[in-house]
């Protein structure tokens, strides 16, 4: 590979997700086998602006594959957001002799990445962590999996509470513009019904649908709504309309939230990291920037930052039908 990259920093931004840690250790470890050096950037692009480095090498990242956040820590910048900002971000890479930048997060990492990359032309490539599953250009992002994982084991305790009283349980699981989670962790843990920002179901065919699905003898039922879908203003608005209009249930909110973030790694978010990681340096080393790598069909693909921001990631309208025909 030739390139003139001697150093590469690496961050983490926006939303924390399980396996980030898992790509900082590849991304460093990859640097230190193409003999490469690695800086850690604390904060995310706030530690970018201010300057708060640390060389990382191989023993640097041990025994962390498993643990969920990130070592690095995350924030969400005010300070890049502003030319002065991302002026005095360029100004600690040059400083440090940093040649490139990889970055793991989401849509908001990755438009300071690009904003950042046209006004002064510095390598950056992305790398997609976060539990929604919103990107486009991967079919999966780092702690998708993970949280969905999160997400069907505590459906799967609620409905021993639901079924103990006969009640019916709106879970919100987070995806703000996506219902990835909502949709895929619905079906695996047998909601009777999954609300999506993609397909506004309508509140009166949600309690027509839930009627009937007490008249043919359910006693109970798990309801699991995306935070980002439109049925209602919120899911306590929506619980308070079910109350009125189906007088058969006990109707009972959970909201998961930030335990959807936490927690160690599955094994494919740590293999899906632990490949992004490496692939980024690989990216990196053959001169691209301004990308983000993903993965399609199981290999490593590149897209551009525009695209993966811009583009839409389309729900997979097959598991709608199949989660509408195994929840009668």
């Amino acid at each position: 590979m030739k390139t003139n990259l001697k150093k590469i920093g690496v961050l983490t931004s926006g939303g924390d997700a399980p396996g980030m840690n898992a790509a900082i250790r590849a991304v460093v470890r990859a640097c230190v086998f193409y003999d490469k050096e690695c800086v850690g950037i604390y904060r995310g692009y706030q530690g970018l602006v201010e300057g708060d480095f640390t060389l990382l090498g191989a023993r640097s990242v041990k025994n962390i594959i498993n643990k969920g956040g990130t070592f690095l820590k995350s924030a969400r910048s005010k300070d890049f957001m502003t030319p002065e900002g991302r002026e005095k971000a360029f100004y600690h890479l040059k400083d440090n002799e940093i040649d490139a930048l990889i970055v793991i997060g989401g849509d908001g990492t990755f438009t300071g990445a690009s904003v950042f990359n046209e006004e002064f032309d510095f390598p950056i490539v992305g790398i997609p962590g976060t539990i929604d599953n919103d990107i486009n250009g991967t079919d999966f992002t780092i702690g998708y999996d993970t949280a969905l994982n999160t997400v069907v084991e505590a459906i799967d305790k609620i409905r021993d509470t639901a079924n103990s009283h006969n009640r019916l349980f709106l879970v919100e699981v987070m995806g703000r513009n996506a219902g990835d989670i909502a949709l895929n962790a619905g079906i695996g843990a047998g909601a009777e019904e999954i609300l999506i920002p993609e397909e506004n179901l309508g509140k009166d065919r949600l309690v027509e649908s839930l009627s009937k699905s007490r008249k043919s003898g359910k006693t109970s039922s798990i309801v699991v709504v995306s935070e980002g879908d439109q049925i209602g203003k919120n899911i306590f608005e929506l619980a308070q309309y079910i109350e009125s209009n189906l007088n058969d249930y006990e109707v009972r909110v959970t909201v998961l939230g930030h335990i959807q973030r936490g927690g160690s790694p599955s094994c494919y978010d740590r293999v899906l990291a632990s490949r992004l990681g490496v692939g980024a340096v690989d990216v990196l080393l053959a001169n691209k920037k301004d990308v983000m790598v993903g993965v399609k069909h199981k290999k490593i693909v590149v897209t551009s930052f525009k695209e993966a921001i811009e583009g839409t990631n389309e729900i997979d309208w097959d598991l709608l039908k199949v989660a509408d025909i195994i929840s009668i």
